[in-house]
């Protein structure tokens, strides 16, 4: 069974406490939260100061996906503030090694992603400094897109190559899941799923979080 991990972009920003305990008491133990600059992406999301103040609300591990220009000038302040993993983008400007190291220098597990039209050996070159993959399945900026289905099939050589080097790296999709595919991205190898609309979405959260979680089970 892939780890659902619900994205706060898709929440009832009226209401995020509430979503948040709503999801956390549904079972869900990770969540998902981009974080946009308005340059790497065109849009804004929320600061540091969103994931400080949801932080003492929940034990669920906080997943922070940094698409921003210049990461490396924000890691510290996300981890101060309660991340618990930090991803940064292979195709951002900051140096990869140097958002790595700054990531664990703050006790954080470290994170890469990439696009849709990056391909997936990009990562290679850092796999033995990672604890997290992030391939993103739409293109980022904008929730409530449909799944590129053909970005599925970067899974497969990235585990061929942890296994190869004995590795264990979760590899996460991001974009456009929900109940009709995620069977189909769990049979590609995905362990862990970002759902937005799938969940938040939905009148009955928790119904929709536990109906993802049986179907990614295979």
């Amino acid at each position: 069974m892939a780890i659902i991990a619900p994205s706060l972009l898709s929440a009832d920003f009226t209401r995020m406490g509430e979503e948040v305990r709503e999801i956390e008491s549904a079972g869900a133990k990770v969540l998902h939260i981009d974080i946009m600059d308005g340059h790497f992406v065109p849009n804004l999301t929320f600061g540091y100061s969103m994931v400080k103040a949801l932080r003492p609300l929940t034990d669920m591990v906080f997943d922070v996906h940094l698409m921003m220009t210049d990461p490396i000038d924000y890691i510290e302040d996300f981890a101060k503030a309660g991340a618990d993993v930090i991803t940064v983008h292979t195709e951002c400007d900051s140096d990869l090694n140097e958002c790595i190291d700054l990531i664990h220098k703050c006790g954080k597990k470290a994170g890469l992603s990439v696009k849709p039209k990056t391909a997936p050996e990009v990562l290679f070159n850092y796999l033995d400094r990672l604890e997290h993959i992030l391939i993103m399945t739409v293109e980022p900026g904008f929730g409530g897109q449909s799944m590129m289905p053909e970005c599925l099939a970067k899974i497969a050589p990235i585990k061929a190559e942890c296994a190869a080097r004995e590795l264990r790296i979760p590899v996460m999709i991001d974009g456009g899941v929900n109940a009709a595919n995620v069977r189909t991205a769990a049979e590609a190898g995905a362990d862990m799923m970002v759902a937005g609309n799938a969940v938040f979405g939905a009148a009955d959260r928790a119904e929709a979080f536990r109906r993802l979680s049986e179907r990614s089970e295979i």
